[in-house]
């Protein structure tokens, strides 16, 4: 056994186990064992050398993090591929390389530091510690850092980004993921999270200064460093009264008899939604007791995801019937989304889903701009937009109104990127949202916001009482207005990536080489559209308007019937997701044949298309 030249503090015993026969291995456990302060990611480490662990070793120290739809997002533990002190290290150094050519003065503008409250004490790991190492890398570096002294929502931090005129911002959060998991979002000068070229260019960054600089390790930096400034009094009084912008009826909120309650999912939201209610002149909302504190662990909840619907919703349900409140407000656990249950006069509760809200929304939001905007404004300078993969309700609605439409990649970073465009030339952007419970109520905050969508739907359903109406009621009113728009969305496990790649590259062969399915079962398909590949049949020149997204797997049928469906992996998750819907015009009213009518076409699309006992997927209806 030859040994790995590893320098004197890597435990001797270690070293006389060093070599694995793999060069590459040995050189990444060499590493590993050198430069990582942590002792308990350490000791994960040297456990698994001195057992013999050679595959999982490899697994764990021979591929690195990339940004995916949300930035960086693992689990936490030891290895270069997880989410631990050692790769938030590096990752801030890459960062600060990335900066530091493309802003003069980003020693002077500053960095944005933001975090939740996840944590593992098996990996020694917490949002608030990875956020105090971020902070170190660049403190150390002489950069102004605003840190905030508490947790914060996600939206806090390209908020603060604007505000404060900084460069960029870091949240370290994963949102509603599972609780091994965290993350570490990168937010661009503008706001908005950040897309491409920059995420490659900043991940060949990390890859050249890999090795933890001086300093980089020393997380009291942000208690004693004089770059070191705190946003959070700032930023909050600020965030809160820009929210007013969006506030309509105030009188209303003010002498409303709805009661609202809210559970925030043992993450950040009660405080900042209790501000935001009190914002906009309500009694704060009721929260749910045992989920209003932080808790690393969401232990009364089987996944920290709002979106799953009425199974994790039980608690809040089960208080608001007591309390006699009609609405539920569910913030996850960074409070960027938002799930919304009413009670029916039947007394069941229906949770609306992500496209639902948006039809509410996106009504709501442009009948106040109608109702308060100045004689001469033009509704052709008005913008909605939304994902690809999600519903069309708002097209619907922008044809019979006259304002515009667009659509986005997956995933919030585009939007938020696309929506500082049409701003800066002079465009209004009133609502954007994807199908998975994210919105973007105005233009406070470029990327999804639990917190103002929590108040914004409080208002509407205060003004909709008003005219005896629920939101339930009022969503049918707008179906009945622009279309029928119903939609189902679910997803799969699977956690073998060769089967994955082989599901989609069956489709891309259907019919022989380069051949796509012309039908799935009995229903004829009209285009498909492939964003990995960048083909689009419903093109003049075949190719897709949508930019081409090679690291993720992506196809779109659209049905001779009408309906649109779409295939695609999950950027946070081993997920392969569906989405479908069907899409009727005004006076074709018929719910239930439509509803009929797309549920046999899912159970076609999963058996022909994604044949899950054949591929070991694991099922899960949302």
């Amino acid at each position: 056994m030859g040994d790995c030249g590893a320098p004197g503090d890597v435990n001797s015993n270690v070293l006389v186990a060093c070599s694995t026969g793999d060069a590459q291995l040995d050189k990444a456990v060499w590493q590993w064992l050198s430069w990582d302060k942590n002792q308990k990611t350490k000791e994960q480490i040297e456990s698994l050398l001195q057992s013999g662990k050679h595959k999982e070793l490899r697994e764990r120290l021979c591929c690195r993090l990339t940004f995916g739809t949300a930035g960086l997002r693992s689990a936490m533990g030891a290895g270069f591929c997880y989410i631990n002190d050692l790769t938030v290290i590096q990752s801030t150094q890459g960062i600060y390389k990335y900066l530091e050519r493309n802003f003069s003065d980003f020693k002077q503008r500053g960095f944005v530091v933001g975090y939740d409250t996840r944590g593992q004490v098996t990996s020694n790991c917490s949002s608030k510690k990875l956020a105090k190492l971020t902070a170190a890398v660049l403190l150390a570096k002489d950069v102004l850092v605003y840190f905030f002294s508490t947790y914060v929502p996600t939206p806090f931090v390209p908020y603060a980004v604007q505000q404060l005129g900084a460069v960029a911002g870091v949240m370290i959060t994963a949102s509603h993921n599972r609780k091994e998991d965290n993350g570490y979002k990168v937010y661009w000068e503008n706001g908005a999270q950040i897309t491409s070229p920059h995420d490659k260019e900043i991940i060949k960054c990390i890859e050249e200064c890999v090795e933890p600089w001086n300093g980089s390790w020393n997380e009291n930096l942000v208690d004693t460093s004089p770059f070191r400034q705190d946003p959070l009094k700032k930023i909050c009084d600020s965030y809160m009264e820009d929210l007013t912008k969006i506030c309509y009826h105030r009188e209303l909120n003010v002498q409303t008899s709805l009661k609202f309650v809210h559970t925030s999912f043992h993450g950040v939201g009660h405080d900042y939604v209790q501000l935001a209610f009190k914002a906009f002149g309500f009694q704060p909302p009721i929260p749910v007791p045992e989920q209003k504190d932080p808790d690393p662990d969401f232990s009364t909840v089987k996944c920290p995801n709002p979106e799953e619907g009425e199974s994790v919703l039980e608690l809040s349900l089960r208080l608001a019937e007591k309390e006699d409140a009609k609405v539920v407000v569910a913030t996850d656990p960074d409070a960027d989304r938002l799930a919304v249950a009413e009670q029916q006069e039947n007394g069941r509760w229906k949770v609306f889903t992500g496209n639902e809200l948006a039809a509410l929304f996106g009504w709501w939001m442009f009948s106040r701009w109608k109702e308060n905007c100045s004689q001469d404004a033009d509704v052709r300078n008005v913008y909605m937009l939304a994902t690809t993969v999600s519903s069309k309700i708002l097209r619907a609605i922008a044809l019979k109104e006259g304002f515009h439409f667009e659509e986005t990649l997956p995933g919030f970073k585009w939007i938020g990127s696309r929506v500082k465009n049409l701003l800066d030339n002079g465009k209004e952007v009133l609502f954007a949202f994807e199908e998975s419970i994210g919105f973007m109520c105005g233009t406070s905050v470029l990327d999804k916001d639990g917190v103002s969508a929590a108040v914004v739907i409080a208002e509407m359903a205060t003004y909709l009482q008003g005219q005896s109406l629920t939101l339930a009621q009022k969503l049918v009113d707008i179906y009945e207005t622009y279309g029928y728009h119903i939609s189902k969305t679910s997803y799969f496990l699977c956690y073998d990536p060769p089967t994955i790649k082989r599901i989609f590259e069956r489709l891309r062969n259907f019919d022989g080489p380069q051949s796509y399915p012309k039908c799935c079962g009995v229903y004829n398909i009209l285009h498909v559209r492939d964003i990995t590949t960048g083909y689009d049949s419903s093109q003049l020149n075949k190719k897709s308007v949508l930019p081409v997204s090679k690291n993720s797997q992506m196809i779109t049928f659209t049905f001779q019937n009408g309906c649109v469906a779409t295939l695609r992996t999950s950027g946070t998750e081993p997920k392969i997701k569906y989405y479908a819907e069907m899409c009727a015009l005004p006076g074709h009213s018929d719910r239930s044949v439509l509803e009929e009518e797309l549920q046999k076409l899912i159970e076609a699309l999963i058996e022909n298309f994604l044949e899950p006992a054949k591929n070991g997927l694991t099922w899960r209806s949302a």
